[in-house]
């Protein structure tokens, strides 16, 4: 069956001379491995520059009954982007994220929400002028309502409290274990969950906190994922954005 879908490219690795086999997250079908053709050849259609991480696509692809390689017959750019590949920041971020889905998402049928908060987020990412050093935090911390891990209790009164990674849930007792974030960051935390994308320019923290922060979201997705370990591209966007 040949169908179209639009689709959000999260990995690819080289298959043979003039091919490549990538993970696409479609709008359609969830996550599916495909084999793309001539994507080194320059008379090919199907460009290579068509698979950075996070390119926003539409592809033409033949979806076969059984569960495998998916063939694709035509890719191209459904939404361009602007500044993503030519900002040092963005495309550090863009890294990041991608790699992160590439672990976090194992769906192979289709998610609506989770596909549009994704397609929407990324351009977001790529079009805003300001404000956008603490996007991947926001980004990762509304990514667990799809993923579902969102915390409990994001409206705790109390004036010290604490994010509990192991039960995901804010409290004000100091719990009886060490997989807990301290007090301040704990309050940035809880200010980031709190927020969509239109307030990231209310998260106002340093260099170092930022790191911190980072740290905990990425620890919490690894208490509450398998196999989510090993960051690539961690290092590299804290050396840019430091």
């Amino acid at each position: 069956m040949l169908y179209t879908s639009k689709g959000i490219v999260l990995h690819h690795f080289k298959y043979s001379e003039k091919s490549v086999i990538a993970k696409i997250y479609t709008e359609k079908f969830g996550l599916q491995p495909f084999i793309i053709n001539g994507v080194r050849n320059k008379k090919s259609k199907n460009k290579a520059s068509y698979l950075q991480p996070l390119s926003l696509v539409e592809i033409n692809a033949y979806k076969k009954e059984n569960k495998g390689l998916q063939q694709v017959k035509n890719i191209k750019l459904s939404v361009p982007f602007q500044e993503i590949p030519f900002e040092i920041y963005k495309t550090s971020i863009a890294f990041l994220i991608a790699e992160i889905l590439h672990k976090a998402i194992k769906e192979e049928e289709n998610n609506d929400a989770l596909f549009h908060f994704l397609f929407n987020g990324i351009q977001i990412l790529d079009l805003k002028k300001e404000n956008y050093i603490n996007f991947h935090l926001l980004f990762l911390a509304q990514l667990t309502r799809h993923l579902g891990f969102f915390p409990q209790n994001i409206n705790i009164a109390h004036a010290t409290y604490y994010f509990d990674l192991q039960e995901g849930v804010f409290t004000h007792l100091l719990p009886p274990h060490k997989l807990f974030i301290n007090a301040e960051i704990s309050t940035y935390l809880i200010q980031i969950f709190n927020s969509n994308f239109d307030e990231l320019q209310e998260i106002k923290c340093n260099n170092i906190n930022r790191k911190l922060i980072l740290n905990a979201l990425l620890n919490y997705y690894s208490l509450h994922l398998s196999n989510f370990d090993n960051l690539k591209s961690k290092e590299v966007l804290e050396e840019i954005l430091s």
